[in-house]
């Protein structure tokens, strides 16, 4: 099992940044593929940012990138999602997952349904 806990939500105005933190505990946390999600009212749960075990590989939706940074240490088992330049369409909660684990490998998925552990969400507001 692998317990993940998500901070670093918060409101903030359009052009502002937030980083967002998940830290994980359980399993050795090297041997997972970190991926970040966001759910907004209505809409389905969508791919945000992905990073391979190692951090050497990280993945992006076509929304965020350039905006948004996905970053691990596996030291800290820790994961971040530093998010520059938001925009109102931004506003979710964000969830990070874990997919794994594994032994070898340098992928990170982009699909929700890969992912085996989630954190519980933390809410991000951005206003106009």
């Amino acid at each position: 099992q692998v317990q993940l806990v998500e901070s670093g939500g918060g409101l903030v105005q359009a052009g502002d940044s937030l980083r967002l933190s998940c830290a994980a505990s359980g399993r050795t946390f090297s041997q997972f593929a970190m991926g970040w999600f966001r759910q907004a009212p209505g809409k389905e749960r969508e791919f945000v940012a992905a990073i391979s075990r190692s951090g050497t590989h990280t993945y992006y939706a076509d929304s965020v990138k350039g905006r948004f940074t996905i970053s691990r240490d596996n030291v800290k088992n820790t994961v971040y999602l530093q998010m520059n330049s938001l925009k109102p369409e931004d506003t979710a909660v964000y969830y990070c997952a874990a997919d794994g684990p594994y032994s070898s490998g340098s992928y990170a998925s982009k699909h929700p349904y890969e992912y085996d552990y989630w954190g519980q969400g933390t809410q991000v507001t951005v206003s106009s």
